[in-house]
């Protein structure tokens, strides 16, 4: 593999690990702060990605397409919050399994009606559109650009929970919400707030990737079940885990399928090499995750109660 070759699926990795990112710091929020599991966070993912499309569709605009994306799935988590979810809440994780898991069967089902089976796609942004040169070779410029979105949303987040007065009423409410409560803060409309923020940037991760992957009904489930791996290899609650993981997740996941092929080549025939690098490198991030449980359970980065 030569070096130029070797770069490119690194920087795949960050792009595709930063894209976690997005989606595993507003569930890892959610889960880690009200003990919420919540399987309809794909499906967030998805409907932004539909929101994106449909804008695009009629303005012909990238930014404003995520911006469509960002801002709807910010107000929808927020009904969501509260005319349901947040009823869900005191239940146990099983009755949130099952309820949220409903919501996402719904949401596949009227993505269907309303748009039918055959995916939307979205074209790249005109000034987006060329490679840029990194280190002396090209790279597509909307994937540098995927980069450079994930790294100022992750750098936001660290100011907005470590800086802010918001930030510091969602860590504290993470330690100790009946005590936040009898302080005089409406947990109940901060909860609000952080769904409605962890759908935003799950919206915002869905109008990402529309110029580079058909959107259509089911997409979020696949993506779901890599953030939920995200998020326990990292420490749940924590969103310096969230972008590590997201970060290791993303790196092994592409390395695995741009490297292990061409070592496979080298022992197995082409077509057996081409079927099994895949399988393996997508096995690779769950034996990862077996054995980050098996040493640190709590996860890399846990969140530190004070």
């Amino acid at each position: 593999m030569s070096f130029d070759l070797l770069l490119t699926q690194i920087l795949n990795g960050l792009q595709f690990g930063l894209l976690l990112f997005l989606m595993a710091a507003g569930l890892t929020l959610v889960f880690g702060i009200m003990s919420f599991i919540n399987l309809a966070h794909g499906s967030l993912y998805m409907v932004g990605a539909y929101f994106a499309a449909v804008t695009f569709s009629r303005t012909d605009s990238f930014v404003l397409s995520v911006v469509a994306a960002v801002v709807g799935l910010f107000v929808l988590g927020f009904i969501l919050d509260r005319l349901g979810f947040s009823a869900l809440y005191k239940r146990d994780h099983l009755d949130q399994v099952l309820a949220t898991f409903g919501v996402l069967l719904f949401a596949n089902e009227a993505m269907r009606i309303i748009f039918g089976s055959t995916p939307l796609y979205m074209d790249t942004p005109p000034a987006l559109s060329q490679p840029v040169q990194i280190l002396g070779f090209n790279y597509p410029a909307y994937r540098g650009a995927i980069i450079v979105a994930g790294l100022v949303v992750a750098l936001g987040l660290h100011i907005l929970i470590d800086r802010t007065r918001v930030g510091m009423l969602i860590r504290a409410g993470a330690s100790n919400r009946s005590m936040v409560s009898a302080l005089g803060v409406n947990i109940g409309w901060l909860n609000s707030f952080i769904f409605a923020l962890g759908a935003a940037l799950a919206g915002l991760a869905g109008a990402m990737v529309g110029p580079i992957l058909s959107i259509q009904p089911g997409m979020g489930e696949p993506i779901l079940i890599l953030t939920l791996v995200v998020i326990v290899i990292g420490g749940i609650g924590s969103i310096r885990g969230a972008l590590f993981g997201a970060l290791i997740v993303g790196i092994v996941d592409t390395l695995g399928r741009g490297v292990l092929p061409s070592l496979l080549f080298l022992i197995l025939d082409p077509a057996t090499a081409a079927a099994a690098g895949p399988a393996l490198a997508s096995a690779g991030v769950y034996v990862l995750m077996a054995a980050v449980l098996a040493f640190k359970p709590e996860g890399l980065f846990p969140v530190k109660h004070t």
